[in-house]
């Protein structure tokens, strides 16, 4: 095991965002920016997480909790400052320690653990991340000398013109070796125009005492991008999905048009499942193989077996088994479980029940609170009436069971294996296996009467 700890840096307001949210808990692909940040440094192999939270730290909190420790960084004093809160866990720690960003979203855990892994093959004090960009107006300058060794990091305000020849710039980010870090700590003061603590100065710290600092660049300076306003957090969403959508497609996943596909990074996709325009997959949805998804579908925290059809669908916190068909205009609701071989038509709503092995819901139903069986047959319009205004209660229908149209089943309420019930039936009492249930008033055809009312 890697022995590795991260700080990641959560405490700023982000006033740009004009938002009552803190920045790092805005999402991108579907995560907040700061649980981005947090998985990566986890992959990386952080065994060990530190949150420096600040503005909104119980929110924050509370959306990491039990993924990581908490330091609260009271008044934003700079990056410098906001290392110095974690300052007692760095007194017992002995190994390296990685310095990020909590709004830099499009990190990912491979460019972590590469500069961890040139880290400690440097046998560096520090290492610098760094990217190169195509217009680095604005940002702090990395000089290092012929060795490849950092020098110092000049900002854009204070670099000569050599230096802001310079492309490489410094991302923030940070590997340092906590002995080293901890006593570079001390020797920060905040003499300057703001009156904050920068962490660039611990690098002029440890080159005065010839510690040995080293730098890294990342392959694509995109992964490296901070988050300040709105238009950089779409920026940044459009960048991670399209990420997603690459790997997807690499490992045997159709998308038809990625332009109108949106699909959320820890999401799950088989091989030779097509996705079809305007779709959305969120969350922890997994769905197999040979499946296919959409058009005009959202598919959240759901799990879809092998060789389904779903379109013009939202499913949301439920399960659906394996060569089902569902659409069009369908709402699958939480809790609801549908079995294998079940087909469900169009404008149907399904809402915390269980849905048998080849069980037809054609159209025009909703089915709540209900446990159904196998080989059901639920004519169109049928209805479980599960709300009496104070509590729901659970329906019953047995295998083989064929529900007539414009049924309407007041829970709580059982239809027996084999029964039938008769269209237009209200059904209040239990129905025995093998019966047909009809509970409707008995026709009775008045003649003449339409011609006497037009007298």
């Amino acid at each position: 095991m890697s022995n590795l700890m991260a700080i990641i840096l959560a405490a700023g307001k982000g006033t740009r965002m004009k938002s009552a949210l803190p920045k790092v808990l805005h999402q991108v692909g579907g995560k907040s920016m700061v649980q981005q940040v947090l998985d990566a440094a986890k992959f990386a192999g952080a065994a060990k997480n530190v949150v420096i939270i600040g503005f909104g730290a119980q929110s924050v909190a509370d959306a990491l909790a039990g993924q990581a420790e908490f330091a609260v960084q009271t008044e934003q004093l700079g990056t410098g400052h906001a290392v110095m809160q974690a300052r007692q866990e760095l007194a017992d720690f002995d190994g390296t320690v990685m310095v990020l960003c909590g709004d830099t979203p499009l990190l990912t855990g491979d460019l972590l653990k590469t500069m961890y892994s040139e880290h400690c093959s440097a046998q560096a004090a520090a290492t610098v991340l760094t990217a190169i960009m195509p217009d680095p107006s604005g940002y702090g300058r990395v000089i290092r000398n012929p060795a490849g060794q950092v020098v110092k990091i000049v900002e854009h305000k204070d670099a000569d013109p050599a230096e802001l020849a310079v492309s490489e710039i410094n991302t923030g980010i940070y590997c340092f070796e906590a002995k080293e870090l901890l006593q570079a700590l001390e020797g920060l003061t905040c003499n300057n125009a703001q009156g904050e603590y920068y962490l660039t100065d611990v690098i002029a710290i440890l080159n005065s005492q010839n510690h040995k600092v080293w730098a890294v660049t990342a392959a694509d300076y995109h992964e490296t991008l901070g988050i300040n306003s709105r238009a950089q957090l779409a920026e940044a969403e459009s960048l991670i999905r399209q990420r997603k959508l690459e790997t997807l497609m690499d490992n045997g996943v159709t998308i038809m048009d990625p332009g109108s596909t949106f699909i959320d990074a820890q999401v799950e996709i088989g091989p030779d499942t097509i996705i079809y325009p305007f779709t959305w997959i969120e969350g922890c949805s997994k769905i197999g193989s040979n499946s296919s998804i959409g058009p005009n579908s959202r598919i959240a925290n759901t799990i879809i077996g092998n060789g389904a059809t779903i379109h013009f669908t939202y499913a949301h916190d439920c399960t659906i088994g394996e060569d089902v068909t569902v659409g069009p205009y369908v709402h699958l609701r939480p809790k609801t479980d549908i079995k294998n071989g079940v087909k469900i038509g169009n404008f149907v709503e399904v809402k915390n029940t269980v849905v048998g092995e080849k069980s037809k819901i054609p159209h025009l139903s909703y089915i709540g609170d209900t446990d159904m069986g196998a080989g059901v047959n639920i004519g169109s319009g049928t209805i479980t009436v599960n709300y009496d205004g104070k509590n729901k209660h659970r329906t019953t229908i047995e295998d083989e069971a064929f529900i007539g149209c414009n049924t309407n089943l007041v829970a709580p309420v059982t239809v027996g294996r084999g029964s039938y019930i008769a269209a237009g039936s209200t059904i209040t009492k239990n129905v025995p296996p093998g019966s047909l249930g009809v509970a409707r008033a008995r026709q009775n055809n008045l003649e003449g009467w339409a011609e006497k009312q037009r007298r």
